[in-house]
């Protein structure tokens, strides 16, 4: 380990496991299983430390960056005690249908713009005109008489100044 690698474990949480979080899962984590993603699912072994959490404790050791999206849904239902059985430890087979989970793509290249989105490549479409508001019923848009004052309980005469 380098001396940088060793500063960045050791001040901060988001590039991966702290010397605490490294040290408790070592001690009292029980391996339960990875992801295709590489991260690692531990589970408490043992006497707890904090009663007020519970009977048990479950954690992730993300691979790399801290990304939360990057749990996929069994997992995700697995550490929030939604699933007793770890996906590591059942013979599911997603159907043909399911699509592969993605982690969240926001920020990145691979972000979903839409079409007319500044961001995407190419040139925007020109506007069209083809909005109309929406009114209920069907009704035409309200128009304000021409004696109302934007600053109620004045009359127009003093409202504009």
């Amino acid at each position: 380990m380098t001396f940088k690698e060793f500063l960045i474990r050791t001040f901060t949480w988001w590039n991966g496991t702290t010397w605490g979080t490294h040290v408790y899962t070592w001690r009292r984590g029980g391996f339960v299983g990875e992801d295709e993603f590489g991260n690692r699912y531990y589970e408490a072994k043992g006497a707890l430390i904090d009663p007020s959490v519970g009977p048990r404790r479950r954690w992730v050791v993300y691979n790399g960056e801290i990304d939360p999206s990057k749990v996929p849904p069994g997992w995700r239902g697995w550490l929030a005690f939604t699933a007793e059985t770890a996906p590591s430890q059942e013979s599911y087979q997603p159907r043909p249908w399911q699509l592969p989970h993605l982690p969240n793509r926001t920020g990145t290249p691979l972000a979903y713009r839409p079409q007319g989105s500044i961001l995407r490549d190419g040139e925007r479409p020109e506007a069209t005109g083809d909005y109309v508001p929406w009114t209920p019923d069907g009704a035409p848009a309200r128009t304000e008489p021409s004696e109302h004052s934007p600053h109620p309980g004045l009359p127009k005469r003093f409202a504009q100044g």
